[in-house]
């Protein structure tokens, strides 16, 4: 998408950095929504569909990367200019008012040593998705656990004195977010809204269980590898 002049939206310094991998079906929209951003970082690891087309019709820069979204993150971070990261999944398509909520955020020079997300949303109407948006939200606020699939933007200084994304199986975002800390990880008054596709194919109790599962595994030291067969089925 190159470098544009700085708009009134403010996010003339904000990088979006999105892995892919065989994501066609849903990266238009997550793609459209970023509109006004000083670039898109699209790494992409092995797709055989239509992602790296998709990716460059609209602008956005392409790196290629081994598969794996801890390493596509840390390289798709290392590429991009910006001085503000925006790592979304390329699932993940950004509400209204998001950019202004974005901009409010990276104009206080405070907030370059916190991060920031964005509420969780899936674009299902159901009960089930309402509950599991419910348990998130708790989970963000008690906890400090914001997942991958809400967003994460953050200030490259920060980014780096953390170590950045490490190259884990899984659980990548977790590892980081952890690192940043609960106190320093504020909730954005915008909404992040992210297939439910995943749920639909294994059922809401069974994914939301191996996600539950997942994170006990990881708290219980149990290394990344083995945890991602689990999540992978």
């Amino acid at each position: 998408m190159g470098v544009h002049p700085r708009s009134k939206t403010g996010l003339f310094d904000v990088s979006v950095v999105i892995p892919t991998l065989d994501a066609a079906r849903h990266l238009p929209a997550t793609l459209c929504a970023c509109h006004g951003v000083g670039e898109i970082v699209v790494v992409d690891g092995g797709s055989h569909d239509d992602t790296v087309p998709i990716a460059r019709r609209s602008g956005a820069r392409v790196i290629a990367s081994d598969p794996g979204r801890g390493i596509q993150l840390h390289r798709g971070a290392a590429a991009a200019e910006g001085e503000w990261l925006l790592f979304l999944h390329a699932d993940t398509v950004l509400g209204d008012g998001w950019s202004r909520a974005v901009s409010e955020f990276t104009a206080h020079r405070d907030n370059r040593l916190r991060a920031a997300t964005f509420q969780f949303r899936l674009d299902d109407r159901s009960a089930s998705a309402r509950r599991l948006e419910r348990m998130v939200a708790w989970r963000v606020r008690r906890l400090g656990l914001a997942y991958g699939d809400q967003g994460l933007l953050i200030h490259r200084a920060l980014y780096q004195s953390l170590g950045g994304f490490r190259a884990l199986p899984l659980m990548e975002d977790v590892d980081l977010v952890r690192r940043i800390g609960r106190g320093r990880l504020t909730v954005l008054a915008a909404t992040a809204h992210t297939s439910a596709e995943r749920w639909h194919q294994d059922g809401w109790m069974p994914r939301s269980l191996r996600n539950l599962s997942c994170l006990i595994l990881y708290f219980l030291g149990t290394p990344p590898h083995l945890i991602a067969k689990l999540y992978r089925g």
